[in-house]
């Protein structure tokens, strides 16, 4: 696999993990069916919530399994929405959000406005970061469904203040979402002390199986409109659940979880070792997000050069990393979270993340290192050529 950098998009599964999914996956019985077979695939599943409910300090009612991150997010702005405009259509609802937050917080919304919904986006200071006063005069100024927040965020690493946001919406009486994907396994993530209506999480940004999530939702939520009927199999979601996905998220989780209580500093360690070495190496790189950022995220743009272009001279290297931007119709674009920031299109351009996680080692640190300055080098040389 060479050198894996980019835990943020997804992390493998360990062989313990592989282990415990592929032994479910022999587990035959539908876990809504009453017979013996049904209901033994019924006792994995509710075991698989109750360990999951354990890591995230939640109770294993309010575990709502998924198909994944964007779909419990999905589920929560929509439901929020729709059952703010059922109360009152006269007065419709608005959710509270950032520009910067993930595609799939993004992408709902957007597609919630083209239906005239109202989506109220308070800004983000240079490190990315919410505006809290901002935030406290549109919840005066409007009638608000929901806050929704990043713990963490996907891109620059920066961690939010949720405590601050939470209280705020409280005050006001608004319900919070925050999307805990990027943080969950970084950084202590307890849903009782966040003190939040809801929150999204995913198995394989912590190395358990793709397609498996869930939307922590508390026993004091509001009731919100669903987003999935036909079977009523969970709160808040209908369809039949993933039994050997439930039991390798729980898995992977109680691993990842341990790894972080005793890693979470030596993995600082090895993303200050790659920001510095890189500095040392090309001179004018701009380390992007706040210093308040999760312990694996390293974010920089790289002036002169394109991020793509980076990212595929490192590839030819083994280096596996992100550029953090989106592409569309083989067309690159700037980040959004950079340019919410403030940073200058040409310049967000130009950027790489790196995610590190707890397999992560120095040799790997180095190689990068190593290979960085000719990298850029090249780099630079394909963007004078190209033409304007």
């Amino acid at each position: 696999m060479g050198v894996y950098l980019d835990h943020q998009a997804t992390s493998p599964m360990t062989e313990e993990v592989k282990q415990a999914y592929r032994e479910a996956l022999d587990v035959v019985g539908n876990p809504s069916s009453i017979h013996q077979a049904g209901q033994g695939a019924r006792a994995i599943l509710e075991d698989a919530r109750e360990r999951i409910a354990a890591v995230i300090d939640a109770e294993p009612v309010e575990v709502v399994l998924t198909s994944g991150g964007t779909e419990a997010i999905n589920t929560v702005l929509k439901g929020a929405l729709w059952a703010a405009r059922k109360v009152d259509p006269s007065n419709p609802a608005a959710i509270v959000a950032t520009k910067a937050e993930h595609h799939a917080t993004l992408d709902a919304l957007k597609w919630l406005v083209s239906w005239g919904a109202t989506w109220l986006a308070p800004d983000v200071d240079e490190f990315g970061v919410m505006n809290t006063a901002e935030l406290g005069f549109l919840l005066e100024s409007h009638r608000v469904a929901l806050v929704s927040t990043l713990v963490a965020n996907n891109e620059v690493g920066s961690l939010q203040p949720v405590d601050e946001i939470v209280e705020i919406a409280r005050a006001h009486q608004v319900a919070t979402h925050v999307d805990a994907v990027a943080a969950l396994g970084y950084i202590p993530v307890s849903f009782r002390d966040l003190g939040v209506t809801a929150m999204s999480i995913s198995a394989h940004k912590v190395g358990g199986p793709v397609g498996v999530g869930a939307l922590v939702l508390s026993r004091h939520a509001p009731a919100w409109e669903a987003l999935h009927h036909g079977g009523e199999q969970q709160r808040q979601r209908s369809g039949t659940l993933n039994v050997a996905g439930a039991l390798g998220f729980a898995v992977a989780l109680e691993a990842r979880e341990a790894k972080r209580q005793q890693g979470a500093r030596a993995l600082a360690f090895l993303r200050d070792r790659l920001m510095t070495g890189l500095q040392a190496q090309v001179q004018g790189i701009v380390v992007r997000g706040s210093t308040e950022r999760l312990p694996g995220n390293l974010h920089i743009t790289v002036p002169g050069c394109e991020g793509d272009v980076l990212l595929y001279l490192l590839d030819q290297h083994g280096i596996h990393v992100s550029t953090g931007s989106a592409c569309q119709a083989g067309v690159p674009e700037a980040s959004h979270v950079l340019l919410a920031m403030g940073v200058s299109e040409p310049d967000a351009r130009g950027a790489l993340r790196f995610s590190l996680s707890y397999s992560t080692t120095e040799v790997d640190i180095d190689q990068v290192i190593s290979v960085f300055a000719s990298v850029v080098e090249r780099a630079s040389a394909a963007g004078m050529a190209a033409p304007a």
